[in-house]
């Protein structure tokens, strides 16, 4: 005989709730155990470096040789090179002159990875554009608007220990009288060219805040985000918004803010659907938003599709009729559904730092290629939103 459902009483939630609170410590205490702050083990050998840099093999031997670049670090034991971080790399293109930066009168590219849906890969593809950028030499800026953190965490931060909502996150920048500038929030990570401005859960109570506040006061809270974000462009070529996978207050100050949009898009009927309401509200947003006296306009808005599944039939279907749909407006490169991003997520890594034996198999070369296609497509829509690019974008036949 079945028994008789009873109701759940708050208790009971509050016990589950704790239980949830327990699983996530015990994750977090693995990943951020005391000695092991995360620390960035890239080496590049003089190929790959003089690659990246844009110079010569015998350019890079030849600056060591007259002192404008340090000699190499080498092993102890063996006396061979032991190759170049990335730092190393960031000297040489200062010293060569190849730092891809935007000119000061160049606007900063502030890209939101924006979907109201969660479980898109939105945080997944802002950390790996991240660091994808940060190899390639820019300067890059990554603020986490999301409560759940995901960012942050990856970034070496835990949420609940290393950051304080009241000192650290963008909660006392969006109170009324808070700091003038963003600069307090910001914190170097340990990806050369990468600062963040973490979060953690507090954030999530400043969304009943602004909530409450927007009646009376909607210009300060839709645009003191894009003051805030004005306030530090200076430092970085690239900002990366990744806001929360809800239709909120911090989601539309995130719309306010950016100058761009990428919208991560699995191809299954659910997200699908979710998508193409996403860009319906997306439009009625931006209108209402107008009518406060904040119309803006982007210069670009890409669909990404991620996630794929190319084993799926109902993928493939799907994503040809978004390729119909969205003809323009699709990256052409494709975020394919991959055990690698899982793996690297599981231990709130991404697949660019990961070193050794492991990157050598296929599967980490193939899920390279799909992020490093993803990255280019993006960097080529920022550099063409700079000028001072376009000379060379012509010269290279993409512009």
């Amino acid at each position: 005989m079945d028994s008789v459902l009873l109701p759940v009483t708050l208790d009971e939630l509050s016990v589950l709730s704790r239980r949830a609170a327990t699983v996530i410590e015990r994750l977090r205490e693995r990943v951020f155990a005391p000695g092991t702050q995360k620390q960035l083990d890239l080496r590049f050998n003089v190929r790959t470096a003089a690659e990246m840099v844009g110079r010569s093999e015998k350019a890079i031997r030849d600056a060591e040789g007259d002192g404008r670049l340090p000699s190499p670090d080498k092993d102890e034991d063996t006396g061979r090179r032991r190759g170049y971080s990335l730092a190393d790399i960031a000297r040489m293109r200062e010293v060569f002159g190849t730092l891809p930066h935007r000119a000061p009168d160049d606007p900063p590219l502030v890209l939101a990875v924006q979907n109201f849906k969660g479980g898109v890969g939105k945080s997944t593809i802002v950390t790996h554009l991240a660091q994808y950028f940060a190899l390639k030499g820019y300067r890059v800026c990554i603020i986490d608007c999301d409560s759940q953190a995901s960012s942050t965490a990856v970034f070496g931060l835990n949420p609940d220990v290393d950051v304080d909502e009241e000192e650290d996150t963008l909660y006392p920048f969006l109170r009324h009288g808070g700091p003038k500038t963003l600069h307090y929030a910001l914190r170097a990570t340990y990806w050369p060219g990468i600062a963040i401005i973490p979060a953690n859960l507090g954030l999530y109570d400043a969304e009943y805040e602004f909530a409450a506040r927007m009646a009376r006061d909607p210009a300060f809270i839709l645009d003191r985000l894009r003051e805030g974000v004005e306030s530090i462009a200076d430092q970085f070529d690239i900002i990366l918004l990744d806001p929360p996978p809800a239709l909120g207050m911090l989601s539309l100050s995130v719309l306010r803010a950016a100058n761009a949009l990428l919208v991560p898009a699995p191809p299954n009927n659910i997200d699908f659907a979710s998508t193409a309401h996403f860009l319906k509200m997306l439009e009625a947003t931006l209108a209402e938003l107008a009518r406060h006296g904040g119309e803006r306009q982007y210069s670009f808005v890409k669909i990404l599709t991620s996630k794929m599944n190319e084993q799926k039939s109902a993928h493939q279907a799907i994503k040809r009729m978004m390729d119909a749909v969205f003809p323009q407006d699709m990256l052409m490169a494709v975020l394919k559904d991959s055990a690698e991003i899982d793996n690297a997520s599981a231990n709130l890594m991404t697949v660019y730092e990961m070193t050794g034996a492991a990157t050598r198999t296929e599967t980490h070369k193939r899920c390279r290629a799909y992020l490093d296609a993803v990255g280019r497509e993006v960097e080529l829509l920022a550099r063409k939103t700079w000028p001072s690019h376009h000379r060379d974008l012509r010269k290279e036949g993409l512009l």
